[in-house]
């Protein structure tokens, strides 16, 4: 994808997805914008069948602070929620993606069900056609998503939270803004590039700590103080870091594959 947008707009174009692609992108970052309280969402400036068209974010330095805070307004935007487990973005009623990889989006009556069925599996299968998963690790893996689709993890308390769906720490862009009350500089973080539905509010905490967000714990605490987390939320990290080990093991090689294998064993545990 190339982005031509100049100083304040930054240009993407080139999926080789069709019309949906970029449509789908501008639909859930709306949705996320809508929640109230939410985390500051990057604009949709315009979009078409061939492009969309961002506000773009100067880069800046995430602080404790902003990380506290934005940990509070992530944790507004699940509670935003979404019609059902796997809703998609909205009234949107096209293809879905993660990254450049299509993925459904189906509501589902149970939490577990459409997690093994539509985030892990689908994903399980190209990294085995890929030769990159296979014997003992696949039957680990496996073994996990029948447990999960069968709803033993699913909780009664639980409901469809409105997730960014693709929160890498790559999709959270930090950058200048006010000073506060107190005369502290002023950071904020920006959401980009979502893979928006209605899932568990865990899974989008699990991301972010796979690939290393910065000042974590200060997400986190940030999170608790507006949104209590339910107990054995850590122990559940590896559940919520298979989707995606799943699609890094579908295009990025065996390492993946058997740190996916890895939590498919610490999830048989629970």
């Amino acid at each position: 994808m190339n982005d031509t947008g100049g100083p304040e707009r930054f240009v993407k174009r080139g999926s080789r997805h069709g019309a949906d692609f970029f449509r789908h992108e501008a639909a859930g970052l709306d949705w996320l914008a809508a929640a109230p309280g939410g985390p500051r969402v990057v604009e949709v400036l315009g979009v078409d069948d061939d492009e969309i068209t961002l506000e773009r974010i100067p880069a800046g330095r995430a602080t404790a602070r902003a990380a506290r805070h934005f940990g509070r307004s992530l944790a507004r935007m699940h509670e935003a929620g979404a019609a059902a487990w796997g809703a998609p973005a909205g009234d949107w009623a096209g293809r879905c993606f993660i990254g450049n990889r299509p993925q459904e989006c189906r509501p589902t009556p149970s939490w577990g069900e459409f997690y093994a069925e539509q985030r892990v599996r689908p994903f399980v299968a190209i990294a085995v056609d890929l030769g990159v998963l296979g014997g003992a690790e696949l039957d680990a893996v496996e073994r996990a998503c029948d447990r999960i689709a069968v709803g033993e993890l699913d909780h009664p308390d639980d409901a469809p939270a409105r997730l960014h769906g693709d929160l890498w720490t790559g999709n959270v862009l930090w950058t200048s803004a006010r000073a506060d009350a107190d005369g502290h500089p002023g950071v904020e973080a920006v959401l980009i590039d979502p893979a928006a539905h209605g899932g568990h509010r865990e899974t989008d905490l699990a991301m972010l700590a796979l690939f290393g967000a910065p000042h974590l714990e200060e997400i986190l605490r940030g999170y608790q103080d507006q949104h209590p987390l339910r107990e054995g939320w850590r122990e559940r990290v590896p559940l919520h870091q298979l989707h995606p080990l799943a699609t890094h093991s579908a295009g990025h090689g065996a390492g993946y594959a058997i740190a996916l294998a890895d939590a498919a064993r610490q999830v048989l545990r629970l």
